[in-house]
């Protein structure tokens, strides 16, 4: 159960941590697709390879009180050696988080995040593996602090930004002025061409792994090119945003079908045998 007592305007945990020292993650962009995801296979081969040294852990983006306790008892892991699952109990006063293996009575311990902050002391070796390996609440609540993954991590977002940046760089003004569209809006509308190969730029910096999968997206053009033929007073959009008409006579061009995003069912209308005749046409218009 967990008790906050601070207000949400405190500090993050990895933030807490940054001001003791440690450089700790946001998730990163890299690392956002690969959450690790504690396992029976995972704890097993961890435990093999168990240093002894002292360990840092803290809470996750959006948690941010002063206090935060994560259960300590009631935990269940399966052991597959064993073929049933077994519980976990973190105390302070067993060599084992293991109930079954426990010898007398056992004083339930208490974990606690200070700041954000839990940094455990190589002594308390039950603390430490009751958190890096067998704890559900580890990789969605809090992560343990590992330099060498976070140098890792920190590679492939330097790498990823750089070749975003490429990307953004070498974009046509057209391709551009699309992709700036889903972050700005009609805004681009009004912008120079230099403004816009700033603006993206800028955003391959902010959001390489966002900019990189718009390139790929063949739709986002489509749609910027239906966003300017409304502006330019080529086709109107009803104020129910249900119909596309011709500006000239309005004739009804398209009905958007319910529920979904006038320039997404445009762009997609624009991919059909009628819709790229009017495609076509529009391009040359704009022209």
């Amino acid at each position: 159960m967990a008790k906050k007592n601070k207000s949400e305007t405190a500090i993050s945990g990895a933030e807490a941590a940054k001001q003791r020292g440690f450089k700790m993650e946001k998730l990163s962009p890299a690392r956002e697709q690969r959450v690790p995801v504690l396992g029976t296979q995972d704890a097993k081969s961890t435990a093999s390879d168990w240093q002894i040294k002292d360990r840092v852990y803290y809470l996750r983006s959006g948690l941010s009180p002063l206090t935060y306790t994560i259960k300590s008892r009631g935990i269940y892991w399966f052991d597959e050696e064993m073929g049933y699952e077994r519980e976990i109990k973190y105390t302070t006063n067993q060599k084992t988080p293991f109930v079954d293996e426990f010898k007398g009575d056992s004083r339930l311990g208490h974990i606690v995040f200070v700041d954000g902050v839990l940094k455990v002391p190589r002594e308390k070796q039950t603390l430490q593996k009751v958190l890096s390996l067998y704890h559900p609440d580890k990789g969605r609540i809090y992560s343990e602090f590992d330099a060498i993954e976070e140098a890792k991590d920190e590679l492939i977002d330097i790498e990823m930004e750089i070749e975003a940046l490429n990307i953004a760089k070498n974009l046509d003004i057209d391709q551009a002025e699309a992709i700036l569209r889903v972050e700005q809006g009609n805004k681009v509308s009004n912008m120079t061409s230099k403004e816009i190969k700033r603006d993206v730029l800028l955003f391959a910096r902010k959001n390489p792994r966002l900019l990189m999968e718009l390139v790929k997206d063949e739709n986002v053009e489509l749609r910027n090119v239906g966003i300017k033929a409304v502006e330019a007073g080529l086709l109107t959009l009803s104020g129910d945003n249900r119909t596309f008409n011709w500006a000239s006579n309005n004739r009804k061009v398209l009905n958007v079908p319910f529920d979904e995003n006038p320039y997404s069912a445009l762009a997609a209308y624009f991919k059909t045998d009628d819709g790229i005749e009017l495609y076509q046409t529009i391009e040359k218009r704009l022209k």
